[in-house]
């Protein structure tokens, strides 16, 4: 019997655990854009030293959520308040399950009167989608789906383009774009500016630590926005950033990305399991990583552990609250950087070249994650299991290793601690696991975000960068 959805496929393997860990689904891609316009450091570097376009538009969803119902989805499904949600304002948007463990998140976008957009990856627009179409909620919900990871050539539209100009002469560019001067909005505020006789809406970001715009608009102007931004910001050093650097600056400004959606267990998630898909994002995600479990709960985390806690409001009724309410938050595991022993990692690399034994597992760069949903164990001189790495990969900027991932609440920083990189038993049968051997590296617990700059210039932004420079 041909599985209809994400239930009827979790009942035929018998094992979550398993099914996951041997997804065949390949690497998370960051589709259509370029991989390198120049070369991956020189891309790393310019958004610490100069300026550069992101280009995001192709690897999240949009969700078009419009009527006079949509606030209330947003606060019956959100751990954040939304009793401060006034047009022109965004907001990181963290669902969780019944049980308290979150789904995954996201921007949403206060666009207009009872009209939101959500900016993000798959599961948690998936939740806002079933929630808006079986919970009686009036609403319009378009979904604008992310670009297929391998077109394959095929011609792909949106229905946004979406940019960021990021780094420290990112104003000297955008005002230069402009054509006159731009106000400095509080972060996470909307505004607008002049691109190429355009006006375009604009939002107030700093994903590379120093303070930029993120950007959007009819798709069908892409290539007179992007040409125009890099053409006045080429006296600035601006560079265009491609696919394969753009998904490690996560590393430096320390948001964790992909953790997995918490919706594989509890009865009353049958139904949302019913809704999803056979293929669907949860259906073939691909969980990777040296920690394996029997039980696929363990690799569940809540808000505190991704650095949420902050976000947590009682001030309103959401799914989760019953379960967050009962959480001892200085109890649970804290977020931080692993920052990877140099020798370690260079017998890593060195191993390709080894033609006599099976090698450790391929380190990627400068992404190298090799599964959608990452868990390598870290643990303590006695051998105890006391953290996780979740995201890898390595900063020109910083010249080093690095991990984003959580510890037990008692490790300090510049704690050193053992990181097992590679899968036991020679790896998982997913395509992206060559046989190999295990290797053990050296890695000190180091603060989130690890950057310097991204630490310092969010403190007026709030939330958990903010608290982390405090």
């Amino acid at each position: 019997m041909t599985a209809k959805n994400l239930q009827d496929v979790l009942d035929a393997s018998g094992n979550t655990v398993e099914l996951l860990r041997n997804s065949q689904i390949g690497a998370y891609i960051y589709p259509v854009v370029a991989a390198e316009f120049t070369n991956w450091q020189r891309e790393q570097k310019a958004w610490r030293e100069t300026a550069v376009l992101f280009d995001q538009s192709h690897h999240m969803v949009n969700l078009f959520i419009k009527g006079p119902d949509a606030l209330k989805l947003i606060s019956d499904t959100a751990i954040n308040s939304v009793e401060n949600f006034p047009v022109n304002l965004a907001k990181q948007y963290v669902p969780t399950t019944p049980a308290g463990n979150v789904i995954g998140d996201g921007i949403l976008f206060h666009e207009a009167e009872e009209e939101f957009v959500f900016v993000g990856r798959a599961p948690a627009a998936n939740w806002l989608m079933f929630h808006g179409e079986t919970g009686g909620y009036n609403v319009d919900i378009k979904k604008d789906d992310r670009s297929p990871s391998r077109p394959n050539g095929k011609l792909v539209t949106r229905d946004y383009w979406r940019f960021q100009i990021q780094g420290p002469n990112a104003w000297d560019v955008i005002e230069k774009v402009n054509g006159g001067p731009v106000d400095k909005l509080k972060f996470f505020r909307m505004g607008e500016m002049n691109v190429g006789g355009q006006t375009v809406r604009t939002l107030r970001h700093g994903m590379a630590g120093a303070p930029g715009l993120e950007l959007w608009g009819p798709y069908d102007s892409y290539d007179k926005i992007r040409e125009t931004i890099l053409e006045q910001g080429q006296e600035f050093g601006i560079e265009p950033v491609g696919s394969r650097a753009y998904s490690s600056n996560t590393l430096e400004s320390g948001w964790i990305p992909s953790p997995l959606p918490a919706i594989y267990t509890g009865e009353e998630m049958r139904p949302y399991r019913e809704w999803l898909g056979a293929g669907s994002y949860e259906a073939t995600n691909a969980l990777a990583g040296s920690y394996v479990s029997d039980d696929i709960e363990d690799y569940y985390t809540n808000p505190w552990e991704l650095g949420y806690g902050s976000f947590v409001k009682f001030d309103h009724d959401f799914i989760g609250r019953d379960a967050l309410e009962k959480v001892d938050a200085d109890a649970q595991r804290k977020k931080v950087t692993f920052a990877w022993n140099k020798d370690d990692l260079a017998d890593i690399m060195t191993s390709l070249l080894d033609t006599e034994g099976p090698g450790y597992q391929f380190f990627n760069l400068p992404n190298a994650n090799y599964g959608s949903s990452n868990f390598d164990e870290v643990k303590d001189a006695a051998g105890k299991l006391v953290g996780l790495s979740m995201f890898t990969g390595y900063s020109a900027n910083e010249r080093r290793g690095l991990s984003l991932g959580t510890v037990d609440p008692d490790v300090e920083v510049g704690t050193e601690l053992t990181l097992t990189w590679g899968e036991p038993n020679g790896g998982s049968e997913k395509t992206t696991v060559q046989p190999h051997k295990q290797k053990e590296v050296r890695v000190v617990v180091s603060p989130v975000p690890y950057a310097v700059t991204a630490r310092t210039e969010y403190r007026e932004g709030g939330g958990w960068r903010s608290q982390a420079a405090s």
